[in-house]
Formats: structure tokens, C-alpha cells, sequence
């Protein structure tokens, strides 16, 4: 069996693995956020693994990586579902405060900067920020997308097998 470890979720999970109980509010927001800041954590420590040469860049993934484990969060049951959704929300907004141009963490470093500076940054450099960003962004996306295509070509495969 090949482990596939997504954002916490596993396909050798069973239904039987996730286990559902009641808490109270104040619990409830304490565990979530404790499991939000582990999702960050775990981000943090794969982007350094991942720079260091010691993980692979095939787990990042686009819509159709996702898609893919949600059918399989949403197989393992609602419990699994649930939290695979509450995973995917902490990452999006994780990866939305980078410090890139284009996305909400790119504007919090122009106004750092503008803070600094005591006034903002030119037209044309933040122009030439937006532009930067939006290639990051762009090869990001391409990227994912290439993973994508072969995940979706790996199931294929191993259906039809």
C-alpha cells in the first residue's frame, strides 16, 4: 500500500479511524485552533523540507488535486470531510498572506514598506511588483495544474489496470 498523505488526510484511513464527539464552545475554539495553527505548522516544515531538497513538490496540487481528495475525505465519511474543508480553508489563507505581490500579504509588505519609507512606493514599482507577482502566481498555478494532470492520469491507470 503507497501512502498518500494530504494536508493530514490518508488513504489508509477507514471510517472507523475518524472518531466524532461533542465538546463545548470554548473547547471547540481551542481545538480549532490548535488544529488550524498545526496545518500552519505543517505548511511551514513542508516549504522547508521542500527548499532543503528533502520533500517533493508533487503534493502540491490545483482544483482537480483537491477534488480528488475531497471524493476521498467524503468516502472516508463526514468527520474526515469536514476536516479536510476546515484544512483547505487554513491553507488558502495561509497561502494568500505570502508576501507576494498580487495577493493580500504582497499589500501588508507594500504598506510595511510604505510605513518604513514614510510614503508609498512608486507607480511603477509597484507595478513591477504586480507584474512579479502575478508570474509567481501564474507559474504556480501551471505548475499544480501539471500535477494535477498527472494524478488524474495515475488514477486512470490504475483503474483501467
Amino acid at each position: 500500500m503507497r501512502r498518500i498523505g494530504v494536508l493530514g488526510v490518508k488513504r489508509s484511513l477507514s471510517p472507523g479511524d475518524v472518531k466524532v464527539q461533542k465538546v463545548e464552545p470554548l473547547a471547540a475554539l481551542q481545538l480549532g485552533i490548535h488544529e488550524s495553527w498545526s496545518i500552519v505548522e505543517g505548511t511551514f516544515q513542508y516549504l522547508f523540507r521542500l527548499a532543503a531538497g528533502r520533500e517533493s513538490a508533487s503534493q502540491i496540487g490545483g482544483p482537480a488535486g483537491i477534488w480528488l481528495m475531497s471524493s476521498e475525505a467524503a468516502r472516508l465519511g463526514f468527520g474526515v470531510l469536514m476536516r479536510w474543508a476546515a484544512a483547505i480553508s487554513v491553507s488558502i489563507g495561509l497561502l494568500n498572506l505570502f508576501p507576494i505581490p498580487l495577493l493580500d500579504g504582497g499589500h501588508l509588505l507594500f504598506y510595511g514598506f510604505e510605513a518604513v519609507r514614510g510614503r508609498p512606493l512608486s507607480d511603477r514599482a509597484q507595478e513591477v511588483g504586480f507584474r512579479i507577482g502575478f508570474a509567481i502566481v501564474l507559474m504556480l498555478m501551471i505548475f499544480a495544474t501539471y500535477n494535477d494532470v498527472w494524478r488524474v492520469i495515475d488514477l486512470v491507470h490504475k483503474f483501467l489496470s
